[in-house]
């Protein structure tokens, strides 16, 4: 009982950020860029008038199924978070409203994009892998199944 009972305190921080849309402000980004503990983070950059966004979600969100323990997948729109029910229909439209979910806060959408990535033009989709030993990859447009396959 007291293992079940841990197991679930463990899994709480996991389970609040996971389908609940959260504000992301420049002051937000380093955290965001902190390589993690082990495998790669992937920074999954979308917007709503981009025509592969949705397809290049549904391809990592498979991939992070197959890798559960070495990949963490969080999203990030780069629309307004004051339009959070529509980013939050269209997550589940894509399947993955249960991964960490972000939408930018702040009035100048370009120091975000800036302070993500200062070699990206914000051209979508975008994605952003973050390793453990602090490298990072970064690609721009529909994901290829080469691509896919440097994530892991």
């Amino acid at each position: 009982m007291k293992r079940l009972l841990l197991a679930f305190v463990c899994m709480l921080p996991a389970l609040a950020s996971a389908g609940s849309l959260e504000p992301l402000s420049a002051t937000d980004v380093p955290t965001l860029l902190q390589p993690p503990a082990h495998g790669e983070r992937i920074i999954a950059l979308w917007a709503f008038d981009c025509a592969y966004c949705e397809q290049n979600l549904q391809a990592l969100a498979t991939l992070q199924r197959a890798h559960p323990e070495a990949i963490e997948l969080i999203t990030v729109a780069t629309d307004s978070i004051e339009q959070r029910d529509a980013i939050e229909s269209r997550l589940r439209d894509a399947r993955v409203e249960d991964y960490r979910a972000c939408a930018y806060a702040e009035a100048s959408p370009e120091r975000i994009n800036f302070l993500l990535d200062p070699n990206w033009g914000g051209e979508m989709p975008r994605v952003l892998v973050i390793r453990a030993d602090g490298s990072r990859l970064g690609f721009s447009g529909a994901l290829t199944p080469a691509q896919l396959q440097k994530f892991h």
